[in-house]
């Protein structure tokens, strides 16, 4: 009587080939999950940008987009998030001005993983049409890892908001040509 199965070697050399396969797949998979972060974190703030100006133009107040702390209140220029850093990983909030009183719109969570680095603290949108107050209005977006191979310009994207308050992306660096 012939027992059907698989032997100890057969089941070893699956075993053996499962392994080879998981471990060259790995890094793969840890740089999609980093690119796919970095473009999520550009979009929200892309989508957050967009909202702030409509509201702008909707509600016909002063509409700002700006970092926050723990407890959702923007940040003063030059102080730090809680982790420590002083860009925009911490969040950000759309707030709403109107005769001096502060409404919370909608609010980023924090994700310390991507830096989102820019010059401003906050980015103000005016009615009647949307126009954006402030600066060297750029926003860099790149992983936070310290892997050399996640430094290149593939791995940037770059959030340019016009004087009109209009925002879009692209590729890179902030620095570099478009």
């Amino acid at each position: 009587m012939k027992c059907a199965g698989f032997t100890l070697i057969e089941t070893m050399v699956v075993i053996v080939l499962l392994a080879l396969c998981a471990t060259a797949t790995a890094p793969t998979f840890a740089s999609w999950r980093t690119r796919d972060q970095v473009d999520a974190r550009t979009n929200a703030l892309l989508g957050s940008l967009a909202y702030a100006r409509s509201e702008a133009i909707r509600r016909k107040v002063r509409v700002s987009v700006c970092r926050i702390d723990a407890t959702r209140h923007c940040l003063a220029a030059g102080k730090s998030c809680p982790s420590g850093r002083a860009d925009w990983s911490c969040g950000w909030a759309v707030i709403a001005e109107r005769a001096g009183v502060l409404s919370l719109l909608r609010a980023q969570p924090a994700l310390d993983e991507i830096v989102v680095a820019s010059g401003l603290t906050a980015l103000t949108f005016t009615p009647p049409a949307g126009q954006a107050i402030g600066s060297l209005r750029n926003f860099e977006i790149a992983p936070r890892a310290a892997a050399a191979s996640m430094r290149g310009a593939g791995w940037r994207r770059c959030i340019r908001v016009a004087a009109g308050g209009r925002a879009r992306v692209s590729d890179g660096a902030c620095g570099a040509a478009s």
